[in-house]
């Protein structure tokens, strides 16, 4: 990948000294010397630098080697999206010459941004396609040894993946030389995946927790603090209650399991989105809403999971998986839904090795030139099935009923029925998964007439609904029989106190539920991310005095 030059100048954009004068306040004055490291791999606690004189380099190291990715001169300053998260440095900055530097550190970057919208969006530019150029070119700390037909390897990959994490992968049944690697660092195909960071840390088989650890990805969280707003889930609404909190002056904690973006997140590409005529993935939004939450100084915690809610009184506590705990003066409950699973006794086998719950760019990669099956005929089994078909020989989707016109928008269903790799089958479920350590095999029934077939397919992917992700709350919000939070006029006899409750407010005062989670919230993008940013004026509310819980 070889950028242009227009790519190249917004990438490393030039302040004028009207620019740079405005910024003197916003930092200290500092002399380099030739060869200084001004920071290197892996640091954290340093600013950006802008250049009042002489000439900086970034160096960086892709598939273990170190080259020189530019030379910074007058006006160019340093960084990337790491800077506003507080995550440790991708690259590393050594000064070329005698140098006069102005260095900004992390709360003044982000009341730049705040405060300046000129200063703010060239930085904030900067550092998105700085990252974008890190990821295409796998320039960071991190590579992963696995297989395509370990799960564990595809959970890693997803999981750096939709972090924003640059890394390189290597493939142990396609690279060559990679045994020469494994030798190195004494590591025995028993012990794949393998995780290496910073070049010397070798992680086997490692947790999503003890990948964020190792890289740095997971903001410390200071248990003293009793935060404004604590937010469980970075999916669409949660991410929406972030930005709309973290704008408004709140202090914000957003707790997240795995990655931003939730469900939506696996998704190839969302189509009906209110600005996005051309679509954009899910991915890529999550992405935006993520730097959008950091720049205006939300906290997000990744791979930090809430395990339970103390709720007898505010401020309410989450305890945490790794036994810490957080208070907040309000929560907003955004923690979406689990995917469903099919009633099939060698499921949980197959799952990352033949069975899948997303449809994104590391998957696809997996299928090669064969066949594969969607299950499902909602929109998420629709974009599914057509962004597969680029990738695949052919693909059938499966459902239980007479076909999608009850749960499919029109428009994927016209793409559907023109794509000629693409086989809707229905009445159809399947009854049975075959294979050794991958799926190879699947059966399924036409439940109308009761016959069966048997298909030579190593690829499902399941888009058959989600459950709420209810069961960490215990008693302390009232349900609907589904199991999804109940709030508002909904709530009836399980308001405890005498004023009505908030729109989106649960069963307990100033505990808020939106997104999938919420009983009757609508399952689309534009409705979670209204829920999330609504939510936020009710918390306004509840913070302005205590007798709102009264």
């Amino acid at each position: 990948m070889t950028e242009t030059a227009e790519q190249l100048d917004a990438m490393f954009s030039k302040l004028d000294d009207a620019q740079i004068a405005r910024l003197a306040v916003f930092g200290n004055q500092r002399r380099a010397e030739p060869g200084e490291v001004l920071f290197d791999l892996g640091d954290a606690d340093h600013g950006v630098f802008v250049v009042l004189s002489g000439r900086i380099e970034i160096h960086g190291i892709a598939n273990g080697e170190e080259s020189i990715l530019r030379v910074l001169a007058r006006g160019e300053f340093t960084g990337e999206v790491s800077h506003l998260s507080g995550r440790r440095s991708l690259v590393r900055c050594r000064a070329r010459e005698s140098s006069e530097l102005l260095e900004i550190d992390r709360p003044n970057l982000q009341r730049i941004m705040q405060t300046d919208a000129t200063l703010g969006e060239t930085f904030l530019r900067a550092f998105i396609l700085r990252r974008v150029y890190l990821i295409a070119h796998s320039v960071g700390d991190a590579v992963l040894i696995g297989s395509s037909h370990s799960a564990d390897t595809l959970r890693l990959r997803e999981f750096l993946v939709r972090n924003g994490h640059p890394h390189t992968y290597i493939d142990v049944e396609h690279d060559p030389d990679v045994q020469a690697m494994l030798d190195q660092f004494e590591i025995r195909v028993t012990d794949i995946p393998v995780l290496i960071c910073s070049g010397h840390l070798v992680l086997r088989n490692p947790t999503n927790v003890e990948a964020a650890a190792c890289f740095g990805l997971n903001a410390g969280i200071d248990e003293r603090e009793v935060y404004d707003l604590i937010v469980v889930g970075a999916g669409p609404s949660g991410l929406a209650a972030a930005v709309y909190g973290a704008s408004e002056g709140l202090q914000v904690l957003v707790l997240e399991s795995t990655a931003p973006g939730g469900q939506a997140g696996a998704s190839s590409r969302i189509e009906n989105y209110l600005g996005f005529p051309t679509g954009i993935s899910g991915q890529d939004l999550a992405n935006r809403a993520f730097v959008q939450a950091e720049k205006f100084g939300a906290q997000i915690a990744i791979a930090r999971s809430a395990r339970a809610l103390k709720c007898a009184h505010p401020p309410y506590t989450i305890e945490l998986d790794d036994g810490g705990s957080v208070q907040g003066r309000s929560i907003i409950v955004a923690a979406g839904a689990q995917y469903r699973k099919l009633d099939l006794p060698d499921l949980t086998r197959f799952e990352g090795a033949g069975i899948y719950y997303g449809a994104t760019l590391v998957e696809a990669q997996l299928c090669g030139k064969v066949e594969v099956a969607v299950v499902g005929g909602g929109n998420s089994a629709g974009q599914a099935a057509l962004f597969l078909s680029g990738f695949t020989k052919h693909v059938y989707i499966l459902v239980r009923g007479s076909g999608l016109a009850d749960s499919m928008s029109r428009y994927l269903i016209a793409r559907i029925e023109a794509c000629q790799e693409i086989t809707l089958k229905p009445w159809t479920e399947i009854e049975a998964l075959d294979g050794e350590s991958h799926l190879e095999r699947v059966r399924w029934r036409n439940v109308k007439t009761g016959t069966s077939e048997t298909h030579d397919i190593q690829h499902v992917f399941l888009m058959t609904g989600a459950n709420p992700n209810t069961a960490w709350l215990g008693e302390c919000l009232a349900l609907d029989e589904k199991h999804f939070i109940k709030t508002g006029t909904d709530l009836g006899l399980d308001w405890p106190v005498r004023r009505p409750p908030y729109l989106l407010e649960t069963s307990v005062p100033g505990i808020f539920a939106v997104g999938d989670i919420r009983a009757g919230s609508v399952k689309r993008v534009a409705s979670a991310v209204g829920e999330g940013s609504m939510a936020v004026q009710f918390v306004h509310k509840i913070l302005a005095g205590s007798a709102t819980y009264e």
